[in-house]
């Protein structure tokens, strides 16, 4: 292989390389503060119905840090877009999108917010 064909290849691998860890650890995208307070409304009022009121354990698992440190973000993710067939746990995509349930994952695994 002849040197220019080596350094451009070499660079392209460095490129994506960086990309690729660019991209998983890229924090989710923020959404606006409304929806924010929204979402954990939703979190603490809807899953909190199952997950328990503290998010600690109920008809569902606990959601705490601890618990969810061992799963994938994107696996949380489809759990909340997707839900768990066989299970009590149903999708919500219809109500939150892939960036807001990654903004949610976020929250529940550095410990989730209280209501104001």
């Amino acid at each position: 292989m002849d040197r220019p064909l080596l350094i451009h290849v070499a660079v392209l691998l460095g490129l994506t390389a960086l990309a690729v860890t660019t991209a998983q650890s890229a924090e989710p995208p923020q959404p606006d503060p409304a929806r924010q307070q929204a979402l954990v409304h939703l979190v603490r009022q809807d899953c909190g119905s199952c997950h328990g009121m503290r998010l600690a354990g109920g008809l569902g698992p606990a959601l705490t840090p601890a618990r969810l440190a061992e799963w994938p973000d994107d696996s949380l993710v489809a759990t909340i877009l997707h839900g768990r067939p066989g299970t009590a746990m149903p999708g919500w995509q219809r109500f939150v999108t892939e960036a807001e349930a990654g903004w949610i994952v976020a929250r529940l695994k550095q410990g989730f917010p209280l209501l104001d």
